[in-house]
């Protein structure tokens, strides 16, 4: 038994090691111009060795060379950098278009009578009138120059943003009338009441779009036109409404008619407010009524 074993290893390691030659002739003169010598055990070897070469490179060409966005299932690195930046930009975008929405249908709430005008905030709106003991009169300062008076003289019906861009933004009477209400921000009446003819048009003070369109039970039909800069107008009271949500508008263009609607009424008349990135302003400051 041992040496059938024996016979058969020897027969084997023969065959491995057993010496082949290689030549390449020419067909027609039989003449050698390259031979080599070869065992199945060096053949065997060397087309391992090559295999694992050959992985190697493939391997190092598709983790580490652009040549891989050419093999079927890999993206583009390009593409790849320019999801993630769009997927950072369209989080930015989202979260502020959730932050715009929540301010807006807090000014919503506010202008309807669901929330108290002390709620309202975009900047501490609250703090701020805390502090300052709900005095909200934006007018000039008795202190300021004689010069600082008379720059507020002559823009005085150019409403001054928060850019420079809103510099020369105009603002026109919404509707022809006597002020009966003025602005008082100590009573918590944050605008202007003008008495006018029933059904006469309410127009719009400048360019913007309409971001609310509907009936109220306390203030009837009421419309919100959002202009340049976070600067909103409201007309209550309306007898009927021309514009709807999302409609633009034009300065002077006629948004609805001089009403009585709303149980907080006593007349055909315009309750009109002017209100800057969440904060009351005084309209007459701003349009001239007259």
């Amino acid at each position: 038994m041992k040496k059938g074993k024996s016979s058969r290893r020897n027969k084997l390691h023969k065959k491995w090691i057993y010496k082949y030659r290689l030549v390449i002739l020419n067909e027609d003169t039989f003449e050698e111009h390259l031979s080599f010598k070869l065992n199945r055990l060096n053949v065997f070897v060397f087309g391992s060795l090559s295999s694992i070469f050959l992985i190697a490179v493939t391997t190092v060409i598709i983790a580490f060379t652009p040549l891989r966005e050419y093999i079927p299932g890999y993206s583009s690195v390009k593409l790849k950098d320019e999801t993630a930046q769009l997927l950072v930009r369209t989080d930015s975008v989202t979260q502020e278009l959730n932050a715009n929405h929540l301010y807006l249908e807090s000014i919503r709430k506010v202008l309807t009578g669901d929330l108290s005008s002390a709620d309202i905030s975009k900047d501490s709106i609250k703090a701020v009138q805390e502090k300052n003991d709900v005095k909200l009169d934006f007018g000039t300062n008795k202190a300021d120059s004689i010069l600082r008076e008379e720059v507020a003289k002559e823009d005085r019906y150019n409403f001054s943003g928060a850019t420079e861009n809103a510099m020369n933004f105009v603002l026109f009477s919404p509707v022809s009338g006597t002020i009966s209400n003025d602005y008082n921000p100590k009573e918590k009446h944050y605008a202007v009441d003008i008495v006018s003819t029933a059904n006469a048009p309410v127009k719009s003070v400048g360019d913007g779009r309409v971001i609310f369109s509907e009936w109220t039970t306390e203030t009837g039909y009421v419309i919100m036109i959002e202009h340049f800069n976070g600067l909103v107008s409201v007309y209550k009271h309306n007898a009927s409404l021309n514009k709807s949500q999302g409609d633009f508008v034009k300065s002077g263009e006629v948004i609805g008619t001089v009403g009585n609607t709303g149980e907080l009424t006593t007349g055909p008349h315009l309750h009109f407010e002017l209100w800057n990135n969440g904060y009351p302003v005084d309209p007459t400051q701003y349009i001239d009524f007259k």
